[in-house]
This record gives structure tokens, sequence and C-alpha cells, in this order.
């Protein structure tokens, strides 16, 4: 399985945005070969996918699990690669709970991230109590003003090159005179 698409998917499942999650899901479904681990991991990833868009009772598991939790999520990811492990289970049953774990893994990184941020913003917002004095900004007349000036010299510059003509020079001369010297002795 392609941990990019994967994580992508997860990530999108997350955030609802569920248009976008089923083309990554069909993505995978084009990359991944054809066996059973394969086939159990994209069923646990459909799965996900519609528990999530009917948001019913039914999914249990979905609806009464708290992964704003990072411990839990830690302690379902570890029962999920249990059961990944488990030989007992067919290949199919192994792929499904190994999308389960991974699930569980992205889901903890993602929360422990919002919470990383929130603490490091909630930090620097108790260590900032002055005000700031506001800034001047300056009035739109003298800024329009300013961008005309800037115009009229740019294009100075641009019209005087124009304007003056190029003579020819001495070298210029010489270096035709050695062209066609070099030209006759090629002959």
């Amino acid at each position: 399985m392609p941990s990019i698409y994967v994580t992508r998917f997860f990530q999108l499942v997350t955030a609802r945005r569920f248009a976008q999650a089923e083309r990554v899901l069909l993505r995978l479904r084009q990359k991944i070969s054809r066996t059973e681990w394969n086939t159990g991991y994209f069923q646990a990833l459909r799965g996900m996918l519609l528990a999530q868009k009917t948001n019913d009772d039914r999914y249990v598991f979905l609806s009464n699990a708290n992964f704003k939790n990072h411990n839990e999520l830690q302690k379902y990811r570890r029962e999920f690669l249990r059961q990944a492990r488990n030989k007992l289970h067919a290949d199919y049953d192994r792929g499904y709970f190994a999308a389960w774990a991974s699930y569980m893994r992205v889901l903890a990184k993602l929360e422990f991230a919002t919470e990383k941020t929130e603490s490091k913003i909630s930090k620097k917002k108790e260590g900032k109590t002055r005000v700031r004095p506001e800034k001047k900004v300056p009035e739109k007349a003298k800024e329009r003003a300013e961008i005309a000036k800037r115009k009229e010299e740019a294009k100075k510059t641009i019209v005087e090159p124009a304007k003056s003509r190029i003579e020819p020079t001495e070298s210029d001369e010489e270096i035709e005179r050695r062209q066609r010297t070099l030209f006759e002795f090629s002959k």
C-alpha cells in the first residue's frame, strides 16, 4: 500500500472531505496489487469512509471512541496491531486490522500535533501581555502619487536608451575587417 495515499486518505476522512477521500481511494485501488491482505486493507478503508459519511450509531466504535485522547488511540492501535499480527487470522483479516492500526497511528499524530500547537500558542499568548502600538497607515493619495512617480521614472530609464543612437566605434570596424580577412583566408 502506498503510504502517502493512505495517510492522505486518513487525513481527508478525519476532516470529513469525502469527495477528495473517494478520489484518493480510487487511486489506491489502481495502485495496489490484488492480494488477500490488500483486499482486506482496502475494504477497511472503504468501511471507514462509509462509517464517517453516514455518522450512524450502528457503527459504535467510531461514534463512541474518543479520538482526542492520545492514550486511548495508542491503546486501540496496539489492539489492532495485535490482531493484525495474529497468525490465526486470514490474510484478509490481518490486512483489515492493519488498516485500522494505521488509522489510529495517523489520528494519534494528527491529534498530538494539534495538541502541541495549541499548547505552544497558549504559552505564547500567556507570555505576551504587552500591547503593541498601531502602525500609521499612509494615506491612499500619497501612495498613489509615489506609484505614479515610480512609473514615470521607469519610463524615462526605458525611453532614454532607445533615443540615443548607437554609432559604430573603431573597435567595431576592426572586428568587421578581421572577419573579412578570415573569410578571404578560408577561401
